[in-house]
Formats: C-alpha cells, structure tokens, sequence
C-alpha cells in the first residue's frame, strides 16, 4: 500500500512538473502577445475592442466545455477506465460530443445574428466606432469556440486517460498560433490579424491532440443516448456547475460593463493586462497542482480513503501556498517594474503603465485564494459534489458584483479589481470550511504551521526584492529596456535565493516537494 502511494505521488509530481513548464510557457507566449499588441496599438478603444470581442465567443465555450463539462467529465470517465469499461466511456464521450455540437452550432448561430446586440448589452460606454470594431472581432472570434470546444472535449478524454504532455503543449502552440499569424496579418487587417490569430492558435491546439486522442482506442458512435448511465450521471454533475458558471460570466461581463464607462479610455485594457500578471502564479501553479491532484483525489474519494484524501488536499493546498504567497508579495513589490517592463513602449505610455500597476496591486490580493481555488474546487468534484462549489460560487459572485458596483465609484477600475479579490478570499474561506465541517479536519495545524512559515519567509523576500529594486534604480536609471529587463530579473532572482534559504532553513516540506519537481526536470532537460 505504502509503495502504491509513493508511486502515485511520483505520479502526480512528474504530472504536476509537465503542467507547470507548460504553463509557464504558455503564460510567457501569452505576455509576448500582449506586449506586441499592446506595443503595436496602444491602451486604447482598439485593445478594449480587442479584448472585449472575447466576451461572448469565450461565454460559449465555457458554458459548454471549459469548466462544466470538464469538472462532471473527467471523473465519469476516468471512472469508466479505471474499471477497464472503455466501450461505455466512448459511448458516453460520444453521446456528449453529438449533443455539444448541436448546442454549440446553435449557440453560434444566435451570436452570429444579435452580434450587435449582445456588444451594446456588454460594453455601453463604448461610442459607435468602437462597437462597430468589437463586433467585426467577434464575429471572426466566433469560429475559436468551435475549435476550442472540440480541444475542451479531447483534453478530457486525455486527462482522464492520465494523458497531459499534448494538451501541454497545446496551450503553448495557441499562443504562438496568435503570435505568428497575428503578426503577419495585422499590416493588411489591423488589428483584426490578431483576432484570425487567435482561430489559427486554437486550430494548431486542436490538431496537436490528434495523434495522443489515437493512441487512446476512442471510438466515435452516432446518436444521442441520454439514457446512458454515464451520460445520466454527468449531466447530474454537470448541472450544477453549469449555473455556477453562468454566475461566473455575468460578473466579468458586469466588470466589462462598468469599466466601458469610465471616463479614462483604456481601462478594459488596464483591467485584461494586470488580471493576466496576477494569473501567471494561478496559472501555472495553482492550475497545475489542481489538475494532476485531481485523479488522485477521486481515487481515495471512490476508495472511500477520508485519510489520504484530506492529506493529499491538504499537501495540495499547503504547496499552492507556499508558491503563491511569495509569488503575491514579489508582484506587488515590484508592481511598476514590471508593467513598465512588459508594457511600456511603443504606443503604450507612462499613463498606461501607472493605470495597469494600480489595478495589478489589488488583482495580487486575491492570487493565493484563487490558486487555491483552483484545487479546492477538484476537491468537492472529486467527491461528485458540484452544488455545494456551486452555491458557494453564486454566494461569492454575487458578492463581488456589489463591490464593483460600490467601489468604482470611488475608486475606479482599482475598485473592480479589488472587488474581485475580496470576493475570492472570501470562497476559499467558505471552501475550506465546508470541508472541515464534511470530512472533521483539514489537517488544520499543519496548514497554520506550514502558512506562519511560509508568511515570514515571503516578508523577508518582499523586502529583499522591492530594496534590490530600488538600488538598481539609484546606481543604473530605468530609462533603457534592458535596465528595466535587468532590474526585475535581479530583484526577482534575490527573492527566489534569499526565499528558498529562509524556507530550507525552517525545513519545509513543501519546499523539498518543489525542489524535486525542479531537479527532475533539470535533470532530464
């Protein structure tokens, strides 16, 4: 038993390691594609018509494939095959797919139709000009749901199969699909290329999963079985989690709608480029720790191993932290340096770069509840509980939508941000308290002693990394690109040392897990 243990953990490290490169290159192609938009148009009406183009395209998919299907998905299936009844699961994969792409084309349909509509609903700050921009964007952006449903779709088959290099790398070709083509087109198109950008990134995703989805033995059936157990089973799960998402969408689409009123132009922008910077940390890490944790969990929870379940989520969680809290203080710390670097040229001005890092300070509040969330959430799945993650989430949305109605009018587009960091601190606490009440812990005392240790440490970093900043300004100037570059890199580079020191010092468990993550990839690199 002891050694089936060591192997899984073995198992979700190596999984873990894989996702977290992947991320992180993903979210470095993400920021060079922002910097290059950015750069090449401004923070102005085309970069807001640009981002909120995504809206409705990114409604569809989400509604459907990105997190309702894959929270009720993985586990029905990955039940199926755990059993070796891979015939049923194609069954039902099959009877999802056909039922998704009907849904899918008539949801295309109607956006396609009210286009113009649906832009007024979500962004009625904008003049004529900028609406009439967005709906061209959107419009192209249209034929990305499709593939990116199709993705959602394959990549659970493939993470329930354990499968995560292709959908890994997946995620980086989207981004250099955007990049590239994005780049080659934007002289005849403006900055509609970026948007065929964004078809083609999804189209290079898709075909990358091909040869993995092969190897799998999936099989296509024609027709809709809703009387399918499996397919009964999942559209049990899948419910709940659907209206939470729903919940989810209308508070970005509320955010969207407010900050298209402010008086500054830009602030969609402001808003889209320093939620990303605070996603980097919850992207690759949280992410990461909640997608390879996530089969382990739903063994014990299938097992009925209470035990080794809350010690894994607990080691999950405790990991999360320990990235993610260092991670907050070091972008806060470093807040101006590093939009200046990333943003500032070009089009982009000065004025962008203060708007962005003032809204970037009170995204960073929330990235360790949201990090964790990301885990937290796989937890109650794991268990086949989506409603109460759901109640939760209508509960904490709800409560962020009356901050961002209450606090942009006295603090702007920083009051949307920090409404929304609030309002995740507030789920995890929720979270974590439904699951002390359902399972009788949560390894509590080691989480208290694991979260003082790893709050000092962060300190201690934060104050290294924002005093090496400020002496590289004073003895080199920031005015040259590569200065800027250089001064976030070696106040960055202090923290890490000077973190990892104070951490291995304390003797953290979760700093050996890291480090064995690291030196297994540095050795097979």
């Amino acid at each position: 038993m002891q050694e089936s243990n060591k192997e899984s953990n073995n198992q979700i490290l190596k999984a873990t390691g894989i996702i977290m490169i992947a991320m992180m290159l993903s979210r470095i192609l993400g920021y060079a594609r922002d910097v290059i938009i950015y750069s090449k148009f401004g923070q102005n009406y085309y970069t807001d018509a640009y981002n909120a183009a995504f809206s409705v395209p990114d409604l569809i998919y989400y509604l459907l494939v990105g997190g309702a299907l894959s929270s009720a998905f993985i586990p029905v299936i990955s039940g199926y095959i755990a059993k070796n009844e891979k015939d049923e699961a194609w069954h039902v994969v099959s009877t999802v797919f056909n039922l998704i792409m009907i849904l899918l084309s008539f949801g295309i349909a109607i956006g396609m139709i009210f286009t113009e509509e649906l832009i007024y609903i979500l962004v009625p700050g904008f003049n004529q000009e900028s609406i009439d921009l967005t709906v061209k964007l959107t419009r192209i952006m249209f034929a990305q749901s499709f593939l990116m449903t199709l993705n959602g779709i394959t990549q659970g088959v493939l993470h329930s199969s354990k499968h995560f290099l292709s959908p890994a790398i997946g995620s980086v070709l989207y981004n250099v699909g955007i990049i590239a083509i994005g780049l080659l087109l934007s002289k005849p198109f403006g900055i509609a290329g970026f948007s065929i950008g964004v078809v083609g990134g999804a189209l290079l995703n898709f075909l990358i999963l091909l040869p993995a989805l092969k190897k799998t033995g999936i099989k296509y059936y024609p027709g809709i079985n809703l009387k399918h157990p499996g397919v009964i089973k999942l559209f049990r799960l899948i419910i709940p989690v659907f209206i939470g998402l729903s919940v989810t969408h209308l508070n970005l689409f509320v955010t969207q709608n407010l900050a298209s009123q402010l008086p500054e132009e830009g602030m969609i922008s402001a808003l889209r480029a320093a939620y990303r910077i605070s996603m980097l940390p919850i992207g690759i890490f949280g992410l990461a720790i909640g997608v390879s944790f996530f089969p382990s969990l739903t063994g014990h929870a299938a097992r009925n191993e209470k035990k080794e379940y809350v010690k894994l989520l607990s080691l999950g969680i405790r990991t999360i932290v320990y990235i993610t809290l260092p991670s907050t203080i070091g972008i806060i710390a470093l807040k101006t340096p590093i939009v200046r670097t990333m943003f500032q040229q070009g089009n982009f001005t000065v004025a962008n770069t203060e708007a962005t890092a003032h809204a970037l300070f009170f995204y960073s509040l929330g990235i360790v509840a949201y990090s964790a969330q990301a885990l937290l959430y796989r937890s109650f799945y794991a268990t086949e509980d989506t409603r109460t993650p759901v109640v939760v989430g209508v509960t904490t949305m709800s409560l962020n939508i009356i901050l961002s109605i209450m606090l942009v009018k006295y603090m702007n587009h920083g009051g949307l941000a920090l409404a929304h960091s609030v309002a995740g601190i507030f789920n995890m606490v929720i979270l974590l308290g439904v699951i002390k009440m359902k399972f009788g812990q949560i390894d509590g005392k080691n989480m208290l002693v694991s979260f003082t240790k790893t709050s000092i440490s962060s300190i201690i970093m934060g104050l290294s990394v924002y005093f090496t900043a400020q002496i590289f300004g004073n003895i080199f100037g920031t005015e040259d690109k590569i200065l800027q570059i250089l001064q976030v890199l070696i106040a960055t580079g202090a923290g890490i040392v000077v973190y990892f020191i104070s951490t291995s010092i304390m003797k953290m468990e979760e700093a050996k897990i890291v480090k064995n993550i690291v030196m297994k990839k540095l050795k097979r690199g």
